[in-house]
């Protein structure tokens, strides 16, 4: 009996071991190193099926959306059923909140953010998911990250994906007709109007200009990072002696030219504009969106380049704010999980890389995907590196008025170039037209 016993012992031990052997350990599934029972590791959350759907005030085509974005989401993601609702007549957010329709991901340029995400009541801190999906800010331009927080005191109700900054753009005939050197990268803007001054010319019936700028754009991502509104007293701050010294420079000084002033009138008390640059070509230098080879199909009929945006003396290498867009996961969404990896894959170095190199303009630091900016296409020999040469200003603190408040500084903006409101007047009108649209968005 004791043989017997001591065979069925040694068979036993013999099959504990080759289980051991072959089961790595022999641990069960889900328990730990130390025998403990473990959770189940979390299903991939990219493999089950979701619908999201995106919207954006800014009324892109679904052409637009999805070159930009949905053909990219969904090869990422082919089990998400991604759908894009135009903002037009019958779907505007209102329309849209109204009838139920659930906005998963919200997107939308710094300017209106806050505007369709606060006003509507959309606003979820990403915060919680940024953390349990490690997602690293430090990877962004500081100013966009710094932007968020700011809009949602302190929190993070978006993700930055692409941006613009502000651009020296110049037509090249121009130049060469009158015998004028380039502009440069790193010039002053007294140094760009000494430039310009020898621009403002007529020759035989045509009225040349030597520089404007997009002046919303000009305001809107000044180099003084000034708000429009004050964040503590809801007041307008266009008495601030620096909103002054912006429009003189900017504004007034390239105007002192009775040939750049009867072109005024003739544009009815407007600026000059991009098809002064592109289509007319009787402009000499225009400061636009970096995105504008891109978005403005005129400039393939024109020899053109650009610049760094010219700086003031007191900003030594400071150029214009960044103009993130932002991309968000709305209150409403109950896929807020799937969404985030959207988000994640929106802000990654593969997908940055791909927007840069066709010319978005990335938001990552990333040295390689900068320098990829507009390298696959038709412009990749333009001076691209441009738009990196300042550094970004910091971006002013935005409200929900800044796009009434916008067109209160920028009304008599051609009046006040051509000398026929002085800036005090001027800015007191805005002041007074300023406060009243405040009122009036408070009392909506």
């Amino acid at each position: 009996m004791s043989v017997k016993r001591a065979l069925v012992a040694s068979t036993v031990m013999a099959a504990m071991l080759l289980a051991t052997a072959c089961g790595g350990g022999g641990k069960s599934a889900g328990q730990t190193e130390n025998g403990e029972k473990g959770q189940p590791s979390a299903p991939d959350i990219t493999k089950t099926p979701a619908e999201l759907n995106f919207f954006t005030m800014a009324g892109d085509t679904d052409e637009v959306f999805n070159e930009r974005f949905g053909n990219s989401i969904r090869k990422k993601f082919p089990n998400y059923k991604i759908n894009y609702i135009r903002a037009q007549k019958g779907s505007t957010l209102p329309e849209l909140l109204a009838a139920g329709t659930t906005i998963d991901i919200y997107y939308d340029s710094i300017g209106n953010f806050s505007e369709g995400l606060l006003v509507n009541k959309l606003e979820y801190d990403l915060s919680e998911l940024i953390k349990k999906n490690s997602v690293d800010l430090n990877r962004f331009e500081p100013t966009v990250v710094d932007a968020m927080k700011q809009i949602s005191g302190g929190k993070m109700y978006g993700l930055p994906v692409y941006t613009n900054n502000l651009a020296l753009f110049y037509n090249k005939a121009v130049f060469d007709k009158f015998g004028v050197p380039y502009p440069k990268d790193g010039m002053t803007w007294d140094e760009t109007l000494e430039i310009a001054r020898k621009l403002n010319r007529t020759d035989g019936d045509k009225q040349y200009i030597g520089l404007a700028v997009s002046g919303s754009h000009m305001l809107r991502m000044n180099q003084f990072s000034l708000p429009y509104v004050d964040m503590q007293t809801d007041k307008p701050t266009i008495q601030n002696e620096k909103w002054r010294r912006l429009y003189q420079a900017t504004i007034i000084d390239p105007a002192q030219d009775a040939g750049y002033k009867a072109k005024i009138t003739e544009l009815k008390n407007a600026l000059p504009y991009r098809d002064a640059l592109t289509k007319d070509q009787n402009l000499g230098m225009f400061v636009f969106l970096s995105q504008m080879p891109f978005t403005v199909p005129e400039m393939k009929t024109m020899n053109w380049e650009m610049v760094s945006l010219p700086t003031f003396k007191e900003l030594p290498n400071v150029g214009s704010q960044s103009y993130p867009s932002y991309f968000t996961i709305t209150s409403l969404s109950k896929s807020k999980e799937a969404a985030m990896e959207v988000l994640k894959y929106l802000i990654s170095d593969e997908y940055q890389m791909e927007i840069s190199r066709k010319g978005t303009m990335p938001v990552l630091k990333n040295e390689a995907v900068q320098k990829a900016y507009a390298q696959d296409t038709e412009y990749k020999n333009k001076n691209f590196a441009s738009v990196f040469y300042n550094k970004f200003a910091p971006i002013s603190p935005k409200t929900i008025y800044d796009v009434a408040v916008e067109k209160t500084y920028t009304k008599d903006i051609g009046l006040i170039a051509k000398g026929e409101i002085d800036i005090n007047t001027a800015f007191r009108n805005a002041e007074e037209a300023a406060v009243k649209a405040i009122a009036e968005a408070k009392n909506k």
